[in-house]
C-alpha cells in the first residue's frame, strides 16, 4: 500500500500497533492491519479455492490487487487476503458481444482486463491499438485497472468526455461468496452488473476481470500553471486568485477543459503553491489558448499589482500540443516516482455545477479556510457525466450534478501517537461540515472521502443504497464481503467483526 498508511492498528486504549519504515523511533516491528495469511491467487479456481476456504473457517476475508484504497478496504487485523494482483491477463477483441447479448449488440476495439492489471498496463495496451481508455492518473500507476477504482465509481481527466469508469464497462467476471464464477452484464445478473458499477469494491464478490469499450486516440493541448506566496497562510492576492480559478470553473468546463487544481505548502520553501494541470481534448490549440489565456493574465496582473507582504510570484502559466492521452499521461504523470509510508486523512464532497456558479465566493472562502489542508479542485465530472440517468448504475446520483470533486487532506509522521492523530481527525470533521454545508443534497466519491461521515449510506450510495444492499445480500447472503462504509457494513461493528 502507498498512501495513506493502513498499515497501523490503533486499539481502544490508544496503543498502536505497527511497522515503521523509519526505525529510529525505535517501535517494534508488529503486524497492525497487515492481513496474518493469504492467497496470491493466478487462476479463477485459486479464488474459488481461497473463498470456499474463508468460508469454511469462518474467516475475515480482504481481497487485495495494488492497495491503493484510501479506506484501507484491502487489509484488515487477524483478516486472511486474497491477493490479485497477478491477474495480469489483458486481451483485445476487434469486436466483442457480451455474454448473452443480442447477435447484432457488437461493441468494436474493446478490452477485457484482469483484476491485477495496473492503468499504466492498461494504457499501454490500448495506446498499441491506437485506441484510450476512460482510466485513472496516479503516482507510479499504482491504481488498478479493474478493481476498486472502477467498482467505486473511475474517474479520469477523459470522464468529461466519455464518461466515468462505470459508464464505459461492458462486462464483469466475478466470483461470489459461494465459491460461484459468474459472468455480470446488461443481459446476464444485470442486477449485479448495476451494483458493480459503482456500488463499491470488496462487496459483491472478487472481481476477476472487466471489459471495457475503447475510444479512438485524440490530440489534446495541456495547460499548466503554478503561483506561489511567501507565506504559509492564504495571503489576499492567493484567495483572489483562487476565487477567480473557481468562478470560471463552469465556463473552463463548458469548452472542453478538465483536471485538477492542486493548493499545498511547498516542504523545501515553505510556501503556499497554487498549481494547474489541465487538458483540453481535441481542440486546436488556437481555441485553448483562447479559453484559459485570460486566467493566465489576471494572474499575471495580479502579481503585477501585489506589494511585498502580499506577493504573488507567478512561476509557469502556458500551454503544449500532445499528440495523444497517452503521450501527455506518460510525460506528466507516470514518470512520477512513488511516494510509501504516508500517513493522513482526508475529506472530500460533490460539488454541483449550480453551486460553484451561483456562489463561487462562498466555495472558494470555504475550501481555502482549510489550509494548511492540502486542496485538490478536480474538474472531473460535467460533461458526458451528467449526461447519463443518474439511475442506470448502482453509482452515487451525486455524479451526475457535480461538476467538481473537492479534496483536502493532511498528514502526520510515522510514529505520532494516537491522540495527537485524534485532534487532527477532529479539524478535519470540523472541516468536513463545512464542506458539506456547500451542497447538502449532495453526496461523495466512495473511493476518495472522509472516514467520518455521520450518515455514510447517504454520503457515498444516495438513494441507490437499500437496493445496492438487497443486490449484496442475494450475491453475498454470507456477509464475506464487507469494508469500511462500504454496503452492508452498517449491520456490523466499527472493526467490521462482529454483527450489531
Amino acid at each position: 500500500m502507498q498512501e495513506p498508511i493502513f498499515e497501523q492498528y490503533i486499539f481502544p486504549n490508544d496503543t498502536i500497533s505497527a511497522c515503521y519504515l523509519n526505525t529510529s523511533i525505535g517501535a517494534p516491528c508488529e503486524q497492525g492491519s497487515i492481513s496474518v495469511v493469504g492467497v496470491d491467487a493466478r487462476t479463477v479456481e485459486d479464488v474459488q479455492a481461497a473463498v470456499t476456504f474463508a468460508a469454511s473457517h469462518n474467516l475475515r476475508l480482504v481481497v487485495k490487487s495494488t492497495g491503493h484504497d484510501f479506506f484501507g478496504r484491502s487489509t484488515a487485523r487477524g483478516s486472511f487476503l486474497v491477493w490479485m494482483h497477478n491477474f495480469k491477463n489483458i486481451t483485445f477483441h476487434n469486436s466483442f458481444r457480451a455474454l448473452g447479448a443480442p447477435i447484432t449488440e457488437i461493441y468494436e476495439n474493446a478490452i477485457t482486463l484482469g483484476a491485477g492489471v495496473e492503468w499504466q498496463e492498461a494504457h499501454d495496451a490500448v495506446n498499441t491499438r491506437g485506441r484510450v481508455l476512460v482510466g485513472g492518473v496516479s503516482i507510479a500507476s499504482s491504481v488498478g485497472a479493474a478493481g476498486g477504482w472502477l467498482l467505486g465509481g473511475g474517474h479520469s481527466p477523459l470522464s468529461p468526455h466519455y464518461g466515468l469508469g462505470v459508464d464505459n464497462v461492458l462486462e464483469f467476471d466475478m466470483v461470489t461468496s459461494a465459491g460461484v464464477y459468474l459472468t455480470a452484464n446488461a443481459y446476464q445478473d444485470p442486477d449485479l452488473f448495476w451494483a458493480l458499477r459503482g456500488g463499491g469494491g470488496g462487496t459483491y464478490g472478487i472481481v476477476t476481470s472487466v471489459t471495457y469499450r475503447t475510444h479512438p486516440s485524440l490530440p489534446l493541448i495541456g495547460a499548466f500553471f503554478t503561483a506561489s506566496v511567501n507565506s504559509v497562510q492564504p495571503t489576499p492576492a492567493l484567495q483572489a486568485l483562487f476565487a477567480e480559478y473557481v468562478r470560471i470553473t463552469a465556463n473552463l468546463s463548458d469548452v472542453g477543459w478538465s483536471g485538477r487544481a492542486s493548493v499545498f505548502t511547498d516542504v523545501a520553501t515553505g510556501s503556499l503553491v497554487m498549481s494547474l494541470t489541465y487538458t483540453n481534448l481535441n481542440a486546436s490549440w488556437a481555441q485553448a489558448n483562447a479559453s484559459i489565456e485570460p486566467f493566465f493574465t489576471f494572474a499575471q496582473n495580479l502579481a503585477s499589482s501585489t506589494n511585498n507582504s502580499d506577493s504573488l510570484i507567478v512561476r509557469s502559466a502556458f500551454t503544449a500540443p500532445f499528440d495523444s492521452f497517452f503521450s501527455w499521461y506518460t510525460q506528466i504523470a507516470a514518470g512520477i516516482p512513488p511516494v510509501s509510508g504516508v500517513s493522513g486523512s482526508l475529506g472530500s464532497w460533490l460539488l454541483p455545477r449550480d453551486v460553484i456558479a451561483n456562489d463561487y465566493k462562498a466555495v472558494a472562502k470555504t475550501l481555502i479556510s482549510f489550509i494548511p489542508a492540502e486542496l485538490s479542485y478536480s474538474q472531473i465530472a460535467g460533461g458526458a457525466v451528467s449526461h447519463v440517468d443518474p439511475d442506470s448504475t448502482g453509482l452515487n446520483p451525486a455524479w451526475r450534478k457535480a461538476l467538481v470533486h473537492a479534496i483536502f487532506s493532511t498528514g502526520w509522521p510515522e510514529g505520532t501517537p494516537a491522540a495527537v492523530i485524534h485532534e487532527v481527525e477532529a479539524s478535519m470533521k470540523q472541516n468536513m461540515t463545512n464542506l458539506r454545508a456547500l451542497a447538502p443534497e449532495s453526496g461523495a466519491y466512495f473511493n476518495e472521502a472522509s472516514l467520518f461521515e455521520p450518515n455514510p449510506a447517504y454520503a457515498f450510495f444516495g438513494d441507490h443504497y437499500d437496493r445496492l444492499k438487497s443486490i449484496k445480500k442475494h450475491y453475498d447472503p454470507l456477509d464475506m464481503f464487507v469494508v469500511t462504509e462500504g454496503v452492508g457494513s452498517d449491520d456490523w461493528d466499527a472493526q467490521l467483526v462482529c454483527r450489531r
